[in-house]
C-alpha cells in the first residue's frame, strides 16, 4: 500500500480471503479503515471439515474439476490439494483467528449465509465478539458459501451501506 501511495483502504475478503483480510487488519500500522468478510472461517468446525471432504470428493468428477480450472488454470490441482490437505490435516485442527482478532480495531462487517456448507453462523458471531473495533454481522437467509454470486445485489447494498457509514 505504501509503494502504491494508498493512504487508507477497506478490505473485502471471501472465505479464507476473509480470514486473510482480518489478519491484514490485525498487523500494527496497517492502513485498513474497514474490513468486510464474507463466509470467512474463524476456526475449524465439523461443518467445515464435512464440507471440504464433500468438495474433495465432488472435484474427482472431471466436469466439476474443469469448473475449478476456470478460476485457477493449470494450478487447479495444486490449489485443490493445498486447500483440502491443509484443512483436513490433524495439525490444522486447532487453528483459530482468536489470538489475532483483538488487534483488529477498525470496523468489521461479517456477512455469512445461513446455509454455508463450509461453516456455521458461529464464524461471524466469533469474529464480531473478538475484534476490538465496532462489528456488525449480517446473516443472509437461504444463502450458501458464495453470497456475492448467490445474492450480488444484496451483498453490494449491505457492503456499500457499511462503507458509507464507517469510511470517511
Amino acid at each position: 500500500l505504501r509503494e502504491l501511495g494508498i493512504a487508507q483502504c477497506a478490505l473485502f475478503g471471501h472465505s479464507v480471503g476473509g480470514s486473510m483480510a482480518l489478519l491484514a487488519a490485525a498487523v500494527p500500522g496497517n492502513r485498513c479503515r474497514a474490513v468486510i468478510t464474507e463466509a470467512a472461517q474463524a476456526f475449524v468446525e465439523d461443518l467445515t471439515i464435512g464440507g471440504i471432504e464433500a468438495a474433495r470428493e465432488n472435484f474427482r468428477n472431471p466436469e466439476q474439476f474443469d469448473r475449478l480450472k476456470k478460476w485457477h488454470g493449470e494450478k487447479a490441482r495444486w490449489v485443490l490439494d493445498a486447500w483440502t490437505n491443509s484443512w483436513l490435516s490433524p495439525e490444522f485442527a486447532a487453528w483459530t483467528l482468536e489470538p489475532d482478532l483483538p488487534r483488529v480495531k477498525c470496523p468489521v462487517l461479517a456477512l455469512h449465509g445461513d446455509q454455508d456448507e463450509y461453516g456455521s453462523v458461529r464464524f461471524p458471531e466469533f469474529i464480531c465478539r473478538h475484534v476490538s473495533g465496532p462489528a456488525e454481522m449480517h446473516i443472509l437467509s437461504g444463502c450458501g458459501h458464495v453470497p456475492h454470486r448467490e445474492r450480488p445485489n444484496e451483498v453490494a447494498e449491505i457492503a456499500a451501506r457499511f462503507i458509507q457509514t464507517h469510511f470517511d
